[in-house]
């Protein structure tokens, strides 16, 4: 089993060295290294594998020497239209990957798609794509999104039982609570913001997992308990209308001007009711996760929103507005 997976992940990185070669014409056994993440030693013997088989490397000596390939040669590889390869290339961007722990396996892929491309519009292809931004980690306002930093070994196991259909053994630490071993039954591995999230069943019962709160995990031989086919797109949109639906969930009436409806839209769980007032503002009806939630999402909004009811809400946003109003009192001394 070993002795396979070996031999196919070094299949793998020669054609990667291959398509690196191709794509920058010269590069040095360090930058090489550096690139498929393996030692220079290791790059050297995969040169010479390559010679063996017949794939034209050569090597350029002096300082600014390294390896090359022959002019002219290709690899056959399938072949893509150019707005085929820009999709691909443009998914490829989006980080979902790095969540999954198949950030390295993407870099590969991309090499293979660029490389496919014929070479009348290589180019032009590799310009549309820097052009285009996915999900920048700032947005204007320069608040960062922060990635999940998970363990490669523990989601590799993961994506493995998912993808076999095994059981899976984890050692998770939910939130406020000492870690604990389960087995679990995964379904579906879903990346939310930048969040990874593994869905399964445990003794029957709907279980969400947020990746990096797990420690450990262990695919198990057992075959898991799960349906041969799966909608996760339905999957998810179930759970997360239990989350809204569940534990502490407010619901507030408010008036808020047209113009702040989307920012409202964003931060709430959901809106039940909306209808046009007669001042030209909106009323509607909005579920947030809990009291904390509703007053923060309120505040944000100034004197653009208007809380109507629960009255305790009204009340908190009173006392918030009075405590900013006597700190910047101008008659308070100094």
């Amino acid at each position: 089993m070993y002795c396979c997976h070996s031999r196919g992940m070094r299949a793998d990185r020669l054609v990667s060295l291959v398509l690196l070669l191709r794509r920058h014409g010269r590069l040095s056994a360090a930058t090489l290294a550096r690139e498929l993440e393996v030692s220079t030693r290791t790059v050297l013997r995969d040169i010479e594998a390559l010679s063996a088989a017949g794939v034209p490397v050569y090597a350029e000596r002096g300082r600014r020497g390294g390896f090359a390939l022959l002019p002219g040669f290709r690899t056959e590889l399938t072949g893509l239209s150019h707005d085929e390869a820009l999709a691909l290339l443009v998914a490829g961007s989006r980080r979902g990957a790095q969540v999954f722990g198949l950030g390295s396996a993407l870099a590969s892929a991309m090499l293979k798609v660029v490389d496919a491309l014929p070479e009348s519009y290589r180019d032009t292809a590799s310009d549309a794509v820097a052009r285009l931004l996915i999900d920048p980690q700032t947005d204007l306002l320069a608040r960062r999104q922060e990635s999940e930093e998970i363990p490669d070994s523990i989601v590799a196991a993961v994506r493995r039982a998912v993808f076999a259909g095994h059981k899976l053994r984890i050692r998770y630490a939910a939130a406020g609570r000492a870690a604990q071993w389960r087995t679990v039954d995964p379904i579906g591995l879903v990346t939310v913001r930048e969040q990874g999230y593994l869905l399964a069943t445990r003794s029957g019962a709907d279980r969400t997992y947020r990746l990096s709160r797990l420690l450990a995990a262990e695919e198990l031989a057992e075959p898991a308990q799960r349906p041969d086919r799966v909608d996760l797109d339905r999957a998810w949109q179930e759970r997360s209308r239990q989350f809204r639906t569940g534990g502490e969930s407010v619901v507030a009436e408010v008036r808020v001007d047209a113009a702040r409806r989307e920012e409202l839209m964003g931060t709430a769980l959901e809106v039940r009711d909306e209808e046009s007032g007669s001042d030209g503002r909106l009323r509607l009806e909005v579920v947030f996760q809990d009291r904390r939630h509703a007053e923060w999402a309120l505040w944000q909004l100034g004197t653009s929103a208007e809380a109507l009811a629960p009255p305790w809400l009204r009340a908190a946003l009173r006392q918030r507005a009075a405590a900013i109003a006597a700190c910047y009192d101008t008659t308070a001394g100094s």
